[in-house]
């Protein structure tokens, strides 16, 4: 069975990783729509949080209308997400496997464009590191 997840270690800081990413994104044709670090929104809500964990909310605009216009209920899997985060030992950078998540759906006419999205994301994230 495929791994859910597909991440990578970097030797970058946290917020060189979260640059690097955005950067290596946009290379990719796909732009951040939003950006939450849960450790800075559970301390402005007065929880104790101390792990920089980023979620990226990211899109290609065409690739998004080509799957909605074919399924609509794909929306619940969009955007997709890529993240960063800080571990003991360093710092992460992954996404989820997008193949899995549309084939949870059972479009098959949709894999070709999940595994390419997928393969992207990945190339965006091998670049970042």
């Amino acid at each position: 069975m495929n791994n859910i997840r597909y991440e990578k270690p970097t030797n970058k800081t946290f917020q060189e990783a979260v640059e690097s990413i955005t950067k290596s994104l946009a290379e990719q044709n796909f732009g951040v729509l939003w950006k939450l670090n849960f450790k800075d929104k559970l301390q402005e809500k007065g929880i104790d949080f101390d792990t920089d964990f980023m979620i990226l909310e990211v899109c290609n605009p065409k690739q998004a209308a080509e799957v909605l216009s074919s399924h609509i209920d794909v929306g619940y899997f969009l955007p997709c997400k890529v993240v960063v985060y800080q571990t003991k030992a360093g710092v992460v950078i992954g996404t989820m496997n997008t193949e899995m998540l549309i084939g949870m759906l059972g479009y098959e006419d949709l894999s070709p464009v999940a595994a390419n999205v997928q393969q992207i994301l990945r190339t965006a994230i091998d670049n970042a590191l």
